[in-house]
């Protein structure tokens, strides 16, 4: 039987494996740390076959800054952590598909690389906007002071300093940019072929920001920059501008497979269309029928219902051509005024264009989706009036953003969640119509200030304020749309999980460190305050199943037997398990099946147990933990 890595992928090994599958000329061996040989990358041949020209010198166009090469190696770097679930934290645990995970986003992040490789349609992030005061991440690649300066001065041959950064604000940056470069690499790997990302941000990393994603999504899939006008009065206290902007950059996975659904219809927009000529066809709007400049097949008279002969302008034709016009003509699409004596235009009817949604612009106007002080109010409302997150993101923002590039059954991703507004967002957009989709907030458990209002008011960390947003969410759209939608098909419950250390003993990781004595004397390779929910979910992990499928658990001969969505895995943690049960579970041939290592006695036991699934699921992936 194999042995479960219980450790989050090697993203480094991975990448190593697609470069080997495409130029394997390029794959070298080196010593690892142990003396181990394994794969690695010759940069130099892999530069040259992805070259046409003599590769000679490093001089190259990029955007780099001090420990940007740190924050990819930080990127890759596999982790020995685990999600635990937190059931009495979330709500309808059972039956719910959403989730809600509290850790730092990078180490999550690479937890959720197997169960949700391609998985994610949309990704909407509001990261911190480096103003000084709000960036808490103190990965492994931030530099000290000392570190940064040496790292950025340069020498003359004789030692003297040729550059020296008196200023922080380069390593300010610099921490800023690492810290988002590491997560959009792994965020990348998320989403699916047509899937879309969203990240607000204002002037202090916008321009970083754009370059950092030119470099992780490519420049081919950037969509757009939204200009989204947040703020609706000028604040007279500002010395040269006040700003009332934020930006939104959108990239695509891959941008000739993204699909824009476009934007509902306004009932505003809609009451433009009229129906003077009561077609059957419904309420339409007349186009302009010319168009430049010149096309020479199109250009010909037109004789209207009065007798009158019409021509384009001068140095302009008609739209379509006169085969393409007669045939409209009789479909009775073109409108000629009440007269019979107006210059022709084409009918678009409503019904045909509400199939399609409204093309959105690069601006958004606070009138179509909100303002800062619009959400704070209505959060504050939510809140029975209390005051308890500062700055949240407008729901009909991030409801925008989510219905421009998602499906009825998408999954939506925010890891920076916040007070939860994408999880708002999504469920009010189910209501709305119809939908089915499932959001993933992942959020740093960061404490709140002991003189702040939301501490004050019982929440003493974010974590708190965002899932106590969603549940008092929830309960608001299902009172507002009780008696028009099914409520019961609308998923407003949360499946919290929070990120923790491995459920395994460090022997589990390096028993050559140990001596014999020692290891006869250690009870269990797994730590002694996880129980079977922990190991069960670590599992999922590893093996890339999602964390929202439902799964039971049933007494077989007193075993705790386990049974993920219907058999894609089986598991049993129990000690001593007796073949009985190993056959009860073998006989439902699983996808796959897993046990503790000290399920079983001795070798021949683990033998046995091989025996008897190669004899009734032969097809089942058999491991222990």
């Amino acid at each position: 039987m194999e042995k479960m890595r219980m450790e989050s992928v090697d993203m480094t090994e991975k990448n190593i494996e697609k470069i080997e599958s495409l130029f394997p000329n390029c794959i070298t061996e080196t010593l690892d740390e142990n003396g181990t040989l394994k794969k690695a990358i010759n940069f130099e041949a892999l530069k040259q076959m992805l070259s046409n020209e003599v590769i000679d010198g490093d001089e190259a166009y990029e955007f780099t800054w001090v420990g940007k090469k740190a924050a990819i190696v930080e990127a890759n770097k596999p982790i020995r952590k685990t999600l635990r679930p937190c059931i009495e934290k979330s709500v309808n645990w059972d039956n719910t598909e959403n989730l809600y995970i509290e850790g730092d986003n990078l180490e999550v992040l690479k937890l959720l690389q197997e169960s949700y490789l391609g998985k994610v349609d949309v990704i909407y992030i509001d990261p911190p906007y480096n103003t000084g005061n709000d960036f808490i991440y103190n990965d492994d690649f931030k530099l000290s002071s000392e570190e940064y300066i040496e790292a950025n001065n340069e020498f003359d041959e004789n030692g003297n300093r040729l550059f020296k950064n008196t200023d922080s604000n380069g390593r300010f940056h610099s921490d800023w940019c690492s810290m988002i470069y590491s997560r959009l690499l792994l965020s990348r790997n998320l989403l699916s072929d047509t899937g879309v990302i969203f990240i607000s941000i204002d002037d202090n990393e916008q321009e970083n920001l754009k370059k950092i994603c030119d470099e992780v999504f490519g420049e081919d899939n950037f969509l757009a920059q939204i200009i989204w006008e947040r703020a609706y009065a000028p604040i007279n206290l500002k010395k040269h501008f006040s700003r009332s902007h934020d930006f939104i950059l959108c990239y695509a996975k891959n941008e000739t497979l993204a699909i824009n659904n476009g934007i509902k219809r306004s009932e505003e927009a809609d009451n433009r269309y009229s129906n003077p000529d009561n077609d059957s066809r419904g309420d339409w709007k007349a186009d302009n029928f010319s168009v430049g400049p010149a096309v020479e097949s199109n250009i010909y008279p037109i004789t209207t219902p009065s007798g009158r002969i019409v021509e384009p302008p001068a140095g302009r034709s008609w739209l379509v051509s006169e085969k393409v016009f007669l045939e409209k003509l009789r479909d009775n699409r073109i409108w000629f005024g009440t007269d019979g004596n107006s210059v022709p235009s084409m009918k678009r009817f409503l019904n045909e264009l509400k199939k399609i949604g409204i093309t959105p612009m690069t601006i958004w106007k606070y009138k179509e989706v909100g303002h800062s002080q619009d959400a704070s109010k209505a959060l504050k409302e939510l809140f029975d009036d209390r005051k308890i997150f500062d700055y949240p993101k407008p729901v009909n923002l991030i409801k925008r953003c989510i219905e421009l590039y998602s499906k009825k059954d998408s999954i939506i991703l925010d890891f920076f969640s916040g007070s939860a507004t994408t999880a708002h967002s999504v469920m009010q957009l189910n209501a709305e119509d119809g939908g089915h989709r499932k959001y993933i907030m992942v959020q740093l458990a960061e404490k709140t200030d002991e003189n702040s209002d939301s501490y004050k008011n019982g929440f003493k960390n974010i974590c708190e304020i965002g899932q106590e947003r969603i549940r008092k969410a929830s309960k608001k759209i299902l009172e507002d749309y009780k008696g028009n939608i099914d409520t019961e098909k609308l998923d407003t419950g949360f499946r919290v999980f929070k990120l923790d250390d491995s459920n395994m003993t460090d022997v589990y990781y390096s028993a050559d460190e140990y001596s014999q004595n020692l290891l006869s004397n250690l009870e269990s390779n797994i730590k002694q305050d996880r129980n079977d929910l922990d190991l069960l979910f670590s599992c999922l992990l590893e093996w890339g199943l999602p964390l929202s499928l439902p799964y039971n658990s049933e007494e077989i001969e007193g075993c705790a037997v386990h049974n993920y969505n219907n058999g894609d895995l089986v598991a049993c943690f129990d000690e001593h398990i007796p073949d009985s049960v190993i056959k009860y579970i073998a006989k439902h041939q699983p996808l796959q099946a897993v046990f503790r290592d000290s399920s079983f006695e001795s070798s021949p036991a683990k033998i046995n147990v091989g025996e008897i699934f190669k004899s009734l699921a032969p097809d089942t992936r058999v491991k222990v933990i």
